[in-house]
């Protein structure tokens, strides 16, 4: 599968997401989401706090016409003052109005920065102006309202005196001007600012944060190339999921077996769910192919430090405690772990019955809690890994171990050496190890590849290290009890143990090098 492929298959994922997923998505990146909104619910109350106290005052006039003594003349001044404070509100905004308050008022504020401070408001279908003054102290900002009103006043007083003037042809003075404004309500000094509202701003902050993490979060997991379910693994590869064992605690900072499970039922640790993991992975296997169930099976990973040996070493016990014949091999040559795993007598193994220093029986190790499980540990490191993997003498081991039982063979990562696919040819499958949250799409995706090339069997793919909080209640793949040829795609064909005893040409093993350096795990 190519990389094109996986970024196809990407879109179509993305593009599907339902009300599980985008709840899985928040579950994933919860701590992401949480760090954002936190950051910038603090942003915004900082902004808050810091900036300046603002408080307001309102005071408001009502456009009275004169001339009222009839029902008629009263209807139609009413009718006048509502079309003039229309008109008065673009005067209450006039630079004239706000140069005449600087100066009755001597605020240290220009008129301009009057008209910054200052909103005028006429409520629909009414003759009220209502003057809105906003300043740092709360005594201007009452004082300028008031002024505001009172110089509004004076100005309508004027324009309409002369434009009865004007009508009537009278002096000035004699003219009755047909409207005037009178105050309505007075300002008071407020007690407490308007602005800035910190209790609202962190609130904004907080649901701002929210959104942006959560979107945040909705691009991580599109650019994210790391497998997280077996939802991924079967839609991308087309490879069943044939187990996923949950993060246990034991586990942590080493490869290790747990406690035998023939002692007591739940006996894995503290962790039940890893036990029963590992019985389903167990019960899976059988139903691979009910008439030829595999009794060679390669465990391998895409790189170093997945939990492969762990695997290994945990399935052979658990098959071992069903009551089956396991023999487990450590075969990875460059940095052997089984014989530390399981706690048996390290350096003797498979290079010694290669080279006939020993023979089989010789080297078979047993531990005592264990009777149905048998051991075979590498050996010493050879300086020709391949060479013994690819040999005939080492089918012809493989062969005759199948015939005590289940051969569980550690093999070393698929990407950085050759070794796994040496010995998934002459296996009846591999099991390939993913890493939830670890292994990207490109490394499983090469590491099938390679084993498609040379025409491996591929048994299916586990999901490791699955978390506790997704683990419950996850489903994964279940094989029908069906031939394999049935229950596993084309492109990854599982042959039976039969179909494995030719000795399979030599492969390449280009990238040796890249892991001859030591690895903290497997």
């Amino acid at each position: 599968m190519s990389n094109q492929d996986i970024a196809a298959g990407n879109e179509g994922s993305g593009a599907g997401l339902g009300l599980r997923d985008y709840a899985r998505i928040a579950r994933t990146y919860w701590k992401f989401i949480t760090v954002v909104t936190l950051v910038f619910t603090v942003a915004a109350m900082a902004w808050s706090s810091m900036r300046p106290r603002v408080y307001a005052a309102e005071a408001s006039a009502v456009v009275v016409a004169a001339g009222t003594e009839s029902v008629s003349s009263l209807l139609a001044g009413d009718t006048l003052a509502k079309a003039r404070a229309k008109n008065y509100k673009s005067l209450a905004e006039s630079r004239l109005v706000a140069d005449n308050v600087s100066a009755s008022t001597g605020v240290k504020m220009t008129g301009a920065e009057l008209l910054d401070s200052v909103s005028v408001n006429v409520p629909r279908d009414t003759a009220e102006i209502r003057i809105h003054a906003e300043s740092s102290d709360p005594t201007t900002a009452q004082k300028v309202a008031d002024a505001w009103v009172a110089e509004l006043g004076r100005q309508v007083q004027e324009r309409e005196r002369a434009s009865a003037t004007a009508a009537a042809g009278q002096p000035a003075p004699a003219a009755v001007p047909p409207l005037s404004l009178v105050s309505l309500d007075a300002a008071t000094v407020p007690t407490a600012p308007v602005s800035p509202g910190v209790g609202l701003s962190t609130a904004s902050g907080a649901l701002m944060g929210l959104l942006l993490g959560y979107v945040a979060a909705l691009l991580r997991h599109r650019l994210d190339r790391r497998v997280r379910t077996a939802a991924e693994v079967e839609k991308l590869f087309s490879v069943p999921v044939v187990g996923a064992l949950p993060v246990d605690s034991t586990l942590q900072g080493g490869n290790k077996v747990l406690e035998s499970p023939s002692r007591k039922p739940g006996a894995y640790g503290h962790n039940p769910a890893f036990a029963e993991a590992l019985r389903e992975l167990r019960t899976n296997l059988t139903f691979l192919d009910v008439d030829n169930p595999p009794r060679i099976i390669v465990v391998t990973s895409s790189v170093s430090g997945e939990g492969k040996s762990t695997i290994a070493a945990n399935l052979a016990s658990a098959m071992a405690a069903a009551g089956e014949d396991v023999v487990v091999v450590d075969g990875d040559l460059r940095h052997p772990s089984i014989a530390r795993i399981f706690g048996v007598v390290p350096g003797i193994g498979i290079t010694d019955i290669l080279t006939g220093k020993a023979r089989v029986d010789d080297v078979l190790q047993q531990r005592s809690d264990l009777p149905n499980l048998r051991i075979l540990g590498s050996g010493r490191i050879p300086p020709n890994p391949s060479e013994l993997l690819s040999s005939r003498a080492m089918k012809q081991l493989i062969c005759s171990l199948s015939e005590r039982g289940v051969v569980i063979i550690d093999a070393p990562p698929l990407l950085p050496v050759t070794d796994a696919v040496l010995l998934a040819r002459v296996a009846d499958g591999a099991i390939v190890v993913v890493r939830a949250g670890r292994t990207t799409k490109e490394q499983l995706s090469k590491s099938l590849g390679n084993l498609r090339r040379v025409s491996a069997g591929v048994l299916g793919t586990l999901l490791n290290c699955v978390p506790a909080k997704e683990f419950d209640g996850y489903s994964y793949y279940t094989p029908d009890p069906e031939p394999a040829e049935a229950a596993v795609p084309k492109d990854h064909d599982v042959a039976p143990h039969a179909r494995r005893r030719e000795l399979p040409p030599p492969v390449s093993e280009a990238g040796e090098d890249t892991y001859s350096r030591s690895v903290s795990s497997s």
